[in-house]
């Protein structure tokens, strides 16, 4: 028998909207599907509400919809009309309010409330409105507002923006552009120590570059964790704010020259035999790769130390420079890899902080401080290897610019953090803890997704005026050019689970979009950096036209781009603000697809059980291979081919050749290829839905990068693929 206190479904519901959960949708077979009420209780816990009594659930979502004097944060398009809600009683005096706004850029405007009011509602809404300049600078800006007889001022966070992302001049003079788009740590070279690494990539693009591409994209190089490096998934990272320090090129260091130590250990034949071995192996070994850069990486901080900070050099200024940049957010992640570090070694088990000692469970613990102050060389161990993977990636950058590549390397931000790494051990309260974020059931995943990834919580970020989201993007478009953002449609909803429920219990939370991609905008513009949205899946129509207002290329893979019929649509139908690709990290490669060798493999590791739903993947395979060879035959791009002895078309390198150059021919301004595809390879990197099932996130390429670009067909393929970019 349910309480009389106990919410009623209306209150829960009437709270949920007010946080912005909803409590239906519309599911992927176009049906409006319904959220239980036991969900939405549950989330509104992950959000600290006391569900159990409607009295005081009514008075918590009161008080958080409470607004100041002043909200804490307004974000504006540059030229638009600067509206402020102000909320004061109708028997206050207009006369003895005045304003100031001091600009990012240290300029101040001042005046009186009286002359800039244009509506007041105070006596039915409780707020008046008045307005500034709209003339004010981009960017982030204080407005305070005093009254007489007050000591302490109001005060609130107004940002400046543009309407719409950053383009460089070449994408908005119509140029369509290509590169490759690779996993890092899948590279193979003859000195990388089995893991690709910043030297690699530098490699990489100096030959794109050389070949006609004006990008590299990459998988997510946000930090890892070092301690426990079978943690190897880049979507599911420590944190998103630093790097993985493993892509550190240990012998392109500075101090590695200069340490005897470390080179002595670095000649000796069983190490050199170890790095020869990891190199050889088909798959990544990552605990091997740590074993063999952490061996050494120590030994050259010593050298730093003793070297470049003891004598203040310069070098050692653009550390404490880097030190001081990185504030807070640096601190807790070389806090959390130095403790983590410790903790492993005491117990082979701690595989990230929800395992840790109750006393070193969060960064403000006591302990923990204890701990920073008696192992102040460890932890600052870790921020040195921050700064040497920063500063590696900047050269690649820098490299990418003096050979004039349009973009050069494009990042790649991933859509949450792991919950057991050092951003959410030190965060406070920007992350929903309590909860997951995932996906819901469709077609391909009747059972939903679960990734894993506490969300961003929306009232949180808008009382710390959104700075954990624009900390996060300036982290991201530091040494680059572009950056994807995976799963973009969370800048509007994500769907949120319950902590330990299954990806069905979930409901979609909203965001302030507009705010957020306003945002975006300013920090592409301040980093001259392209914005690309992964928008595959389900998307809502509310985002569509904002995703495209605000200037965000859109994410277009070619298998997935049908008419009703299924048959591929044309290349110059796609629209000009897109990036295209054949194929992703999630999808099987040209020759996999065109074998079905996923769907054989998904076979073998359990992933189909039901033989008949195989079956209809297998025909549908088969459907679409005819489609792709109609639409080459139409777009006169089908090369000899040859067939098996039941008529089928084989794949060979010249229908996949054809594929890449009748997608380059194509409208969109940018076009992504795969290295594996120039392979050749079937094997899949990911297979979305396993963990054990499949060696995830550890693939390698089948040959060197200087093999690779030594081959005449590779050198014909980027000239052809240059060619049908600049023809119209």
């Amino acid at each position: 028998m349910q309480n009389s206190n106990t919410p009623s479904q209306t209150v829960l519901k009437q709270v949920a909207a007010q946080e912005g959960i909803v409590d239906r949708y519309i599911s992927a077979w176009g049906d409006e599907a319904y959220v239980c009420d036991t969900t939405i209780d549950e989330l509104l816990q992950a959000l600290g509400y006391n569900t159990d009594d409607e009295t005081l659930l009514l008075a918590q979502a009161e008080q958080r919809s409470k607004v100041d004097v002043l909200p804490s944060v307004q974000v504006v398009h540059q030229g638009k009309d600067v509206h402020i809600k102000l909320y004061i009683a109708a028997s206050a005096r207009v006369s003895e309010f005045s304003w100031q706004v001091t600009t990012e850029q240290g300029q101040v405007f001042d005046g009186y409330l009286e002359s800039q009011v244009v509506e007041d509602h105070r006596q039915q809404e409780g707020y008046l409105i008045f307005s500034l300049s709209n003339t004010l600078p981009l960017g982030y800006h204080q407005l305070t507002l005093t009254r007489k007889r007050r000591n302490k001022p109001f005060e609130m966070t107004l940002i400046i923006t543009p309407a719409a992302c950053f383009k460089q001049p070449e994408l908005v003079e119509g140029q369509r552009l290509w590169g490759p788009s690779i996993q890092l740590y899948s590279v193979t070279s003859e000195t990388n120590w089995g893991i690709g690494d910043f030297t690699d990539l530098k490699y990489l693009v100096g030959n794109i570059a050389d070949g006609g591409g004006d990008f590299v994209g990459l998988n997510p190089i946000h930090s890892l964790f070092p301690a426990n490096p079978e943690g190897a998934s880049p979507y599911s990272p420590s944190s998103r704010r630093w790097l993985n320090v493993m892509y550190i090129d240990v012998e392109a260091v500075p101090e590695f020259s200069h340490s005897e130590v470390a080179n002595t250990m670095v000649a000796t034949a069983e190490f050199q035999q170890r790095l020869q071995v990891n190199r050889d192996k088909k798959w990544v070994d990552y605990t091997e790769v740590s074993a063999l850069k952490m061996a050494v990486l120590p030994e050259l901080y010593r050298t730093f130390v003793t070297q470049e900070l003891e004598l203040d050099t310069e070098r050692a200024q653009q550390f404490l420079a880097f030190i001081e940049q990185g504030g807070d957010s640096l601190v807790h992640q070389a806090a959390f890899d130095a403790l983590h570090d410790e903790l492993k070694a005491q117990d082979d088990s701690v595989w990230g902080w929800p395992v840790f000692e109750e006393k070193y469970q969060h960064f403000d613990h006591a302990d923990v401080q204890t701990f920073i102050a008696k192992n102040k060389d460890k932890v600052q161990l870790f921020m040195y290897l921050q700064w040497l993977a920063d500063e590696q990636l900047n050269q690649v950058q820098t490299l990418a610019q003096d050979k004039k590549m349009v973009m050069g390397l494009y990042r790649d931000l991933a859509v949450g953090v792991c919950d057991s790494g050092a951003e959410t051990w030190a965060d406070h309260e920007a992350l929903c803890q309590d909860v997951s974020i995932g996906a819901p059931p469709d077609i391909f995943g009747p059972l939903g997704q679960n990734w894993g990834l506490p969300p961003f919580n929306p009232y949180q970020l808008k009382a710390k005026a959104y700075q954990p989201f624009i900390d996060l993007l300036q982290a991201n478009m530091r040494h680059c050019g572009a950056l994807r953002i995976d799963h973009v449609l969370g800048l509007l909803r994500l769907w949120w689970i319950p902590k330990g429920k299954t990806a069905k219990d979930g409901a979609y939370m909203y965001y302030p979009v507009d705010d957020l991609m306003s945002i975006l905008a300013l920090e592409s513009h301040r980093n001259q950096c392209t914005v690309i949205g992964e928008d595959l899946g389900t998307v809502p129509e509310e985002i569509v036209e904002k995703l495209n207002d605000a200037g965000i290329h859109s994410y277009k893979v070619f298998f997935f781009e049908t008419e009703e019929s299924g048959e591929y649509i044309a290349p110059n139908k796609y629209k000009s603000q897109s990036m295209t690709a054949l194929c992703t990290h999630d999808m099987p490669t040209l020759r996999g697809f065109w074998n079905s060798a996923d769907l054989t493999l998904g076979e073998e590791i359990g992933l189909y059980p039901d033989p008949k739903q195989l079956q209809v993947l297998f025909d549908d395979r088969k459907t679409r291979r005819s489609h792709i060879i109609d639409t080459l035959i139409t777009h006169d791009r089908l090369p000899e081919v040859a067939r098996d002895e039941d008529g089928n078309v084989m794949i060979n390198r010249e229908l996949s050749e054809a594929m890449q150059i009748h997608m380059a021919s194509g409208s969109s301004a940018l076009l992504s290829l795969q290295l594996e595809d120039w392979l050749e390879m079937d094997t899949p990197v990911n297979i979305p839905g396993t963990m054990d099932e499949y060696p995830n996130w550890r693939r390698k390429l089948t040959s060197t990068l200087h093999t690779l670009f030594e081959r005449e067909d590779i050198q014909t393929l980027e000239r052809n693929l240059t060619a049908a970019r600049e023809t119209r």
